[in-house]
């Protein structure tokens, strides 16, 4: 049996689960050249065009996920017609489906469920006139929860506006679609955007982000508390901003009140879509896909940017609702950010997806909106491993129609430990584990490697056999490495007891680590 020195620190037991270096949750020290880095997807092909005449340029709120072996696509069908001085809407927002065997290629079926201009051949599933709901921000998931009626197999929310709330749907086949209550079940915040909800397999709970406002001190405040979820004495002279809500339920019906999910380090921008969801590789882990708004008003800068026409066009026209240059001077991204309890999330100041060099489609507010829900597609490297994809819409508010486009990232890709040839070290916190084999998900240069060490907990000391002169380097690029030492011995002798674990890094990224059997 090995003998070790406590630090005097609880260790943290992540027995046989995956790790991702997505925060400093399990991370003691970063030295040499070490550093947490932000990875960027790659932008793919166009899979969908909205150019059905019940679609249009300003569809919306993409949901994908994968059921068996169906991709899904649900969306909004709307559409825009901007002129010199007014913007109309030619028809209502009803909801679309669309599905794929490969998350790849796209089609839309002609489901025969709802009218629109005298035909029931298209593939819309919800219609505003026609429905019994409403079907604004639909946003629906497959339930996880084993307890769920096979009536009620896929849930979803979407909003009523007056009066103002979230209502709950279900269905057995995740296309016809009926209420689950009378009314509103949620009705605290503002809910113009992607409203989520999903049962957590880990707590046994279901879990709801919808939109709101924020107050901060400093000016007026948004009128209505029932809009922004605070109480009354919200203090006067406050400052708003767009940001999330979350709730919790046992049954879909009854849920918790909304309280602000927090950042770590603060929250300095405005978010709209959240994109929040499980990771389905470490259902432990939330990961968020928030859509950036940016507003630095109209000016010589912004006339620099791409569409000129198309913005000034914007700016200058009426609807019923808005008058607003701010349709023609806002901005929007996809960002990053992670939670371990879904309350308190780690948010990256940095773009995820950038709008790109490129001179139309992606540099106006409700472009790069990505959509809910991961999904792993082959790659397009015949033998290489599947990549995680998901999709950005662009070309939002223009012309007749807009593309979604695939981004695709490595398996566990989100954020990665990097250090330079001249090397770097991570060292964590002190872990137990079990299992007898430490694998990671790497990448290295062709004169890059990863060495680990196993430290006794004091940090210092390794365990016999376990140092860096015992450990095989690990060269090249995977998923999954076997980490091996010299002697052969597996690392099931350390499980059970506080260890830590030392990697020395050289021209390489680590992604991601867990023990198994």
């Amino acid at each position: 049996m090995a003998t070790y020195q406590s630090s005097g620190k609880t260790p943290i037991d992540i027995g046989s689960r995956l790790e991702l270096m997505i925060d400093d949750y399990l991370i003691a020290r970063l030295s040499g050249g070490a550093v947490r880095r932000l990875n960027r997807p790659t932008p793919r092909e166009v899979v969908l065009v909205t150019d059905m005449p019940w679609e249009g340029n300003t569809c919306l709120y993409f949901t994908v996920f994968q059921d068996g072996p169906i991709y899904r696509m649900y969306y909004r069908g709307s559409h825009y017609v901007t002129t010199a001085t007014t913007q109309k809407v030619p028809h209502p927002a009803v909801v679309c489906y669309a599905e794929s065997a490969d998350g790849i290629h796209w089609t839309k079926p002609n489901l025969g469920l709802v009218e629109f201009n005298g035909s029931k051949q298209n593939n819309i599933i919800l219609d505003r006139q026609e429905s019994r709901f409403p079907v604004s921000e639909f946003a629906p998931f497959k339930d996880a929860n084993p307890n769920a009626a096979p009536d009620a197999k896929y849930k979803a929310w979407t909003v009523r506006y007056d009066p103002r709330g979230l209502h709950p749907l279900s269905s057995p086949d995740g296309i016809h679609w009926t209420p689950m209550s009378d009314g509103a079940v949620i009705t605290h915040g503002l809910f113009d955007s992607h409203n989520l909800a999903f049962w957590d397999t880990l707590r046994g709970e279901y879990r709801d982000y919808h939109r709101s406002l924020y107050h901060e001190t400093g000016a007026q405040p948004y009128s209505a508390k029932s809009v922004c979820g605070r109480s009354a004495d919200t203090p006067r002279g406050s400052r708003y901003g767009r940001d999330v809500l979350t709730a919790t339920s046992q049954d879909f019906i009854h849920w918790t009140d909304p309280v602000y999910i927090n950042y770590t380090e603060g929250r300095t921008d405005e978010l709209y879509i959240n994109g929040i969801i499980p990771y389905f590789r470490a259902p432990h882990i939330f990961l968020g896909f928030p859509a950036r708004y940016i507003d630095r008003g109209w000016s010589d800068a912004i006339e620099d940017l791409p569409e000129l026409a198309h913005r000034r066009r914007r700016a200058n026209a009426k609807s019923e609702n808005d008058s607003s240059e701010r349709r023609g001077s806002a901005l929007t991204d996809s960002m990053f950010m992670t939670s371990r309890d879904g309350q308190t999330f780690k948010l990256w100041p940095e773009s995820f997806i950038r709008p790109g060099l490129r001179p139309q489609d992606n540099w106006a507010y409700g472009d790069n909106y990505q959509n809910w829900g991961l999904v792993t597609t082959k790659s397009a490297i015949d033998g290489a491993p599947d990549e995680i994809s998901f999709y950005l819409t662009e070309g939002y508010w223009r012309g007749e129609s807009l593309n979604l486009r695939r981004y695709t990232l490595r398996i566990d890709g989100f954020v990665s430990i990097q250090a330079p040839l001249s090397g770097g070290e991570v060292v964590t916190k002190a872990l137990i584990f079990v299992g007898r084999q430490l694998m990671l998900n790497f990448s290295a240069s062709a004169a890059g490697s990863i060495r680990v060490e196993i430290l006794r907990d004091q940090m210092d000391a390794p365990f016999a056999g376990f140092s860096l002169d015992d450990c095989v380097e690990v060269l090249g690029d995977d998923l999954a490495r076997v980490v091996r030492w010299a002697d052969g011995r597996d690392v099931s002798r350390l499980a059970g007891i506080p260890v830590r674990l030392r990697f020395v890094l050289k021209d390489a990224d680590l992604f991601s680590f867990r023990f198994s059997e």
